[in-house]
């Protein structure tokens, strides 16, 4: 692992959060400050594929990374974008049940919950009342 990957996942997994690679370039840009856009965009890449960390895409948003890599889904923000960990189990019967009802090789399945965060969802309400009154 090169330098530039590890300083990469552990800024990611001191984040704790789901960043978007722009956000995970100006954190890493504190500690190496030569480093390109381009650079932590592949690296990105290569920690998603090696399972270190997870690559979010999820509809309608920029591609996020998620420092967890283990199977968990995901709440997103329709007005905002916000994304956080669901906390409901995985589904982990859901594939073994499509086994042998299609023709197609099941390689993993995604679950993404919309709703509005607690910031938006106040700001929706004083909207509201206001339109009302």
């Amino acid at each position: 692992m090169t330098r530039q990957r590890r300083v990469i996942l552990e800024e990611i997994r001191a984040m704790r959060s789901h960043p978007s690679a722009d956000e995970v370039y100006e954190v890493v840009r504190r500690r190496l400050p030569r480093i390109s856009l381009g650079t932590v965009y592949r690296n990105l890449e290569v920690l998603s594929e090696l399972g270190e960390i997870q690559k979010l895409e999820l509809g309608g948003t920029t591609k996020r990374f998620d420092w967890n890599p283990n199977k968990h889904y995901h709440i997103r923000c329709l007005d905002c974008g916000r994304v956080d960990d669901a906390p409901v189990a995985p589904l982990l019967s859901i594939e073994d049940e499509l086994y042998g009802s299609t023709v197609y090789e099941i390689v993993g399945h995604r679950l993404e919950f919309l709703g509005r965060c607690p910031a938006c969802s106040r700001r929706h309400e004083k909207d509201e009342l206001a339109n009302a009154g």
